[in-house]
This record gives structure tokens, C-alpha cells and sequence, in this order.
């Protein structure tokens, strides 16, 4: 089974599900969301394709998440990691690679560490949310004195309500983005 076909079969379950959650035809949710019956019909058989945008609204029409459209039922959002787009070769495609609830504030970091470096920070107020993800390297995340190291094209989203520290153990630069989200 390939990547897309794998979410093509979470979409067509979530928005059958999601549909039937708010007693809707597929002729009323294409009326809400401006994609034709025939793409919803076509996408519940897991016969149709669409575009990120036309599954965006779908899941807007729904008052749903994006990623509640993408992702297994019980896999958690914050690391779903599946690739939603395939370009004409491997090296081009996107994936998503996790999601939270943001209430107001997004911040978006790019990070850098030496070797035997440390960042300790203090904890955000309550709320708060980071998602990081290691771009070349490996950096190790202490939450509580509870470290956990993720290695290059790994990504981790957490409460940042508590005491934390990013730290380069290893003998070569880590660089990671890191969002900030509330």
C-alpha cells in the first residue's frame, strides 16, 4: 500500500464519520464546502484523489481539523508523520508531520547547537505547546529530567509548561525548527 493510498483509506473513513456526525448528505457537505458530491462520494468509496486545499475545506465544512481528515482515528496528532504529497520524483513531497490546538500565538524558531551545548529553559505559562523537529543531527529533549533524543526527520510536540532543556551530546552540530504554540 502506498503512502497516499494509505491516507486516501483515513480520509475516506474520517469523512464518512465526521459527515454522519453532523447528519449531513454528501449534497449538503458539497453545498457547504464547494467540493462536488461526486469528489465526497468518490473520497467515502476511496475510489478519488483531492487536493490538500479541496480537503481543507471539506474539513473546514466539517468543523473539523485538517488533520482529523488525514490521520488514523487512533493515531495521536502529535505524530502522524504521513505524506500527503507526492511529486514526479521521491525527493519531492510533503508530510505532515504532527499537530496541536493553537488558541492565539504561533512562533516559529530556527535552532542551532554546537556539540556539548545546552539550552535550559524555563517553563512557559500553561497553555503553551512546542513542536520541534530535527533537521540534521541529534538533539536530546530533557522534559522534568526525562530526556528523549530524536534523530534527523524526527519531530515531537509537548507541553512546555515545564522545566526543559535541548541539549547537543553528540560531535556535530543539531539545527531543528521549533514552534511555539498557544
Amino acid at each position: 500500500m502506498t503512502n497516499s493510498t494509505h491516507v486516501l483509506k483515513h480520509v475516506a473513513s474520517n469523512l464518512k464519520h465526521y459527515r454522519d456526525a453532523k447528519n449531513l448528505t454528501q449534497q449538503q457537505l458539497a453545498d457547504l464546502s464547494g467540493v462536488s458530491r461526486r469528489t465526497i462520494a468518490g473520497l467515502e468509496s476511496g475510489q478519488d484523489n483531492i487536493s490538500l486545499a479541496k480537503l481543507g475545506w471539506l474539513a473546514d465544512a466539517l468543523e473539523v481539523s485538517f488533520v482529523d481528515l488525514v490521520r488514523a482515528a487512533e493515531q495521536p496528532a502529535e505524530r502522524i508523520h504521513e505524506q500527503l504529497w507526492q511529486g514526479q520524483t521521491s525527493q519531492s513531497y510533503a508530510k505532515i508531520l504532527s499537530s496541536c490546538q493553537a488558541k492565539q500565538h504561533v512562533e516559529m524558531w530556527e535552532w542551532s547547537l554546537a556539540p556539548n551545548e545546552i539550552y535550559c529553559a524555563e517553563p512557559d505559562p500553561a497553555g503553551w505547546h512546542e513542536m520541534i523537529f530535527v533537521i540534521e543531527g541529534q538533539l536530546t529533549l530533557d522534559l522534568n529530567n526525562q530526556p528523549v533524543t530524536f534523530s534527523a526527520g524526527q519531530s515531537h510536540v509537548y507541553a512546555s509548561d515545564v522545566n526543559y532543556r535541548y541539549i547537543n551530546s553528540g560531535s556535530t552540530v543539531v539545527r531543528f525548527m521549533r514552534n511555539c504554540v498557544n
